[in-house]
C-alpha cells in the first residue's frame, strides 16, 4: 500500500518574490505548470505570471489579482514536482499517489480541489484569476473620505471566537465588522470597514488582546465582498466539476465537502455554494485541520510557497508534524 498523505495548500499572504523558482529550475514537471500558466493568462497581469513570481516587483506580486493565481500555480507546480520525486506519474490516480485528503487555506481550497480532481488545472486557474480580480475590485470600490482604502482586516492575537465576536460587537457601530479567519488557537482575524477596524484595535487592547492591522487590500471574508461573490458564482456555475477523489476540507464548514441528499444536491453543487459563501463567511482553518486529524490517517505535507501552514499546525496540534516543500530539497 502506498504512503498515505494529507496535502495542505497555502493561501494569500504566502507569496514572496522568487516563489517557485527553485522548483522551476529543478523539475521539468513543475516548469511545465508555470509555462502552461503563462500561456493561459497571456498578458492579462501585465507581465508573464512566472516573471512576476520569480522577479516581482513585490508591490505587484502582493496585489490580490496577481497573488491569488501566483500561489495557485506555484502550489500546483510543487505538487507535480513532488509526484515525480515520489515516483508517481501525472496520470496516476489518487490511490497510487497516496492522496488521503486535501485542504487549503481560503484561496488554497481551489488548489486542494484541483488536486482532488474536482476541476482541471486551467479551470482552476481561470477561477482564481477571476476571484483575485473580483476581490481586488470589491476592495477598490470602498474608499474612505480621504481616498484611502475604506476597509481592512485586523489580527487579534490571544483571542478565541467568543472574544473576537465580542470585539466586533463593541466596535462595529453602524459599520461592517465580523470575524473572518479562525486560523489557530489565539489567532483570529476580523474584517470590515476601516473605521470599525480602527475602533476594534482600541477595544481589543482594552481587553488585554494584541491587535495588528494587516497589509491587505480590503475586508476579505466579510459582507463587503458580496460583489465579488456574485461574480464568482457566475463563473463557478459554468465551470465543469467532478466529485472529489478524496476528502477535501471546506473552509466554511470546517469539515469535508459532502453531498446534500435531503435536497438532492450533488457534492459538486455544494462545492460551488461553499466557494461562493467562502468570500463573505469566516475561514474555519483550525476546525478543518482538527476534522482531518480526527478522520484521516496519513503524513502531512505543505505545498509551496512558504511554511505558514506548518506554523499554524504547531498551534492547532503539536503532535502533528507537517513536512514543508517550499523548495525541492525538502521533497
Amino acid at each position: 500500500m502506498s504512503t498515505q498523505r494529507i496535502i495542505l495548500c497555502p493561501g494569500q499572504g504566502a507569496q514572496t518574490v522568487a516563489m517557485g523558482k527553485a522548483w522551476y529550475d529543478a523539475s521539468a514537471e513543475a516548469r511545465a505548470v508555470f509555462d502552461e500558466a503563462d500561456r493561459i493568462l497571456g498578458g492579462r497581469l501585465g507581465a508573464p505570471l512566472s516573471a512576476l513570481c520569480f522577479s516581482g516587483p513585490a508591490e505587484r506580486l502582493n496585489q490580490t489579482d496577481v497573488s491569488q493565481p501566483a500561489i495557485y500555480v506555484c502550489s500546483v507546480a510543487c505538487w507535480r514536482g513532488l509526484l515525480a520525486a515520489w515516483g508517481c506519474g501525472r496520470g496516476a490516480g489518487a490511490t497510487e499517489c497516496g492522496l488521503a485528503a486535501t485542504a487549503g487555506l481560503s484561496l488554497g481550497e481551489y488548489t486542494a480541489l484541483h488536486l482532488a480532481g474536482v476541476f482541471d488545472f486551467e479551470s482552476g486557474l481561470e477561477l482564481v484569476a477571476l476571484r483575485g480580480r473580483a476581490m481586488q475590485d470589491a476592495a477598490d470600490a470602498i474608499k474612505a473620505p480621504d481616498g484611502s482604502p475604506g476597509s481592512g482586516m485586523v489580527a487579534l492575537i490571544g483571542a478565541d471566537e467568543a472574544q473576537a465576536n465580542e470585539v466586533c460587537d463593541l466596535a462595529r457601530g453602524a459599520d461592517v465588522l465580523v470575524a473572518a479567519n479562525f486560523n489557530a488557537p489565539g489567532q483570529v482575524v476580523i474584517s470590515g470597514s476601516i473605521q470599525a477596524c480602527r475602533r476594534a484595535v482600541e477595544v481589543a487592547v482594552q481587553r488585554g488582546l494584541r491587535a495588528a492591522p494587516l497589509p491587505v487590500a480590503g475586508a476579505f471574508h466579510s459582507p463587503l465582498m458580496e460583489p465579488a461573490a456574485a461574480r464568482l458564482a457566475a463563473a463557478l456555475a459554468r465551470t465543469p466539476m467532478k466529485p472529489p477523489v478524496c476528502p477535501v476540507a471546506s473552509n466554511v464548514t470546517g469539515k469535508g465537502h459532502e453531498t446534500a441528499p435531503e435536497s438532492g444536491r450533488t457534492i459538486e453543487d455544494t462545492i460551488r455554494t461553499r466557494l461562493v459563501e467562502q468570500l463573505t463567511m469566516p475561514v474555519r482553518w483550525d476546525e478543518g485541520c482538527r476534522w482531518l486529524a480526527a478522520n484521516i490517517r496519513g503524513q502531512w505535507h505543505e505545498l509551496a510557497p512558504g511554511k505558514t501552514l506548518m506554523g499554524l499546525m504547531r498551534r492547532i496540534d503539536k503532535t502533528i508534524k507537517v513536512e514543508t516543500h517550499d523548495e525541492p530539497s525538502a521533497a
